[in-house]
């Protein structure tokens, strides 16, 4: 039993765990979408600078659903969901795991406001309570929630402009440092409208296409989920796909090949929005653990 005790002790979260995975699914089977699979080793993934694919007999293990699923979108399906595994290599720490759970879901028809509130009713089934405990903080989850642009952000928190904190390398870290410890502490918080260098998957916002239209969900200062009204027109995608590919190499990162296939899909899918939203996380939150090790059934360290 000793070598097992880190794992019997989180008999009650994991408990707690499923529970929250069966809300979750009940939540998008009573709103008729479809629940999807799909491979989770793929030839090529989204080529983001900040992202690192696991590399796996010469493709690679997927860091998201999202390629996939969009040409699901582009096939016809309007509203789908997916519970499944992730990578990302190097990522560690007490909020990170290089394999994690991910939630995804994508909705024809639909824009990021539409996801808003669709996310306020998924989180509230998922926790199944008024109010949540987290960190010390009493974290109310009745809507609305906050909801506050970057530019508003960063006046805010850091006074200055995004596009001054870009121009300067500064974005990061003020993001990190300054802004997003403080949101969602009383009542969660969507940070919306980033600046179009910072949405590569993303719709430019109609009337101001120097915005995104993207957001973050932020509970008690941690990052929930990440969502998009997404981009559609497959030669500007190709164009965001080719500047990140830029960026890596000045990085001195591995290339990826161009996913090809899911640009010639874009041109078939309809508008939509689609959000991440990091299942491991939000058990954390909901349970109120000091790390994320505490919600799941191992550790790397520990196989």
């Amino acid at each position: 039993m000793a070598g097992n005790w880190p794992l019997a002790r989180r008999r009650d979260a994991l408990v707690q765990r499923g529970a929250i995975f069966d809300r979750v699914r009940g939540f998008f089977k009573k709103k008729g979408y479809l629940e999807v699979e799909t491979p989770f080793r793929i030839p090529a993934p989204a080529p983001e600078a900040q992202i690192d694919a696991v590399p796996s007999s010469g493709w690679f293990l997927q860091t998201s659903p999202e390629l996939c699923m969009k040409r699901m979108l582009a096939a016809g399906y309007s509203s789908i969901f997916q519970i499944c595994r992730c990578w990302r290599d190097g990522e560690r720490g007490a909020r990170h795991l290089s394999e994690f759970t991910m939630l995804e879901w994508y909705r024809a028809g639909a824009d990021y406001l539409d996801l808003m509130a669709e996310t306020e009713a998924l989180v509230l089934a998922a926790a199944a309570l008024p109010r949540l405990r987290y960190r010390g903080q009493t974290i109310e989850l009745s809507p609305p929630w906050e909801r506050i642009t970057v530019t508003e952000a960063f006046r805010r928190h850091a006074d200055t402009t995004p596009q001054a904190a870009l121009t300067a390398g500064s974005y990061d870290e003020i993001m990190v440092e300054l802004i997003e410890p403080r949101l969602g502490l009383s009542r969660p918080t969507f940070l919306y409208d980033y600046p179009a260098s910072c949405g590569a998957l993303a719709r430019l916002k109609e009337g101001d296409p120097l915005l995104a239209e993207r957001f973050e969900l932020y509970i008690g200062g941690l990052e929930i989920a990440n969502a998009f009204s997404e981009l559609t027109d497959p030669g500007e995608q190709r164009s965001r796909f080719v500047a990140e590919a830029a960026e890596r190499a000045r990085l001195g990162k591995a290339p990826y090949p161009v996913p090809e296939r899911f640009l010639s899909a874009l041109a078939l899918m309809p508008r939509a929005a689609g959000i991440a939203l990091g299942l491991d996380r939000l058990v954390m939150v909901l349970l109120d653990a000091g790390t994320i090790d505490e919600v799941v059934a191992f550790t790397p360290e520990e196989l």
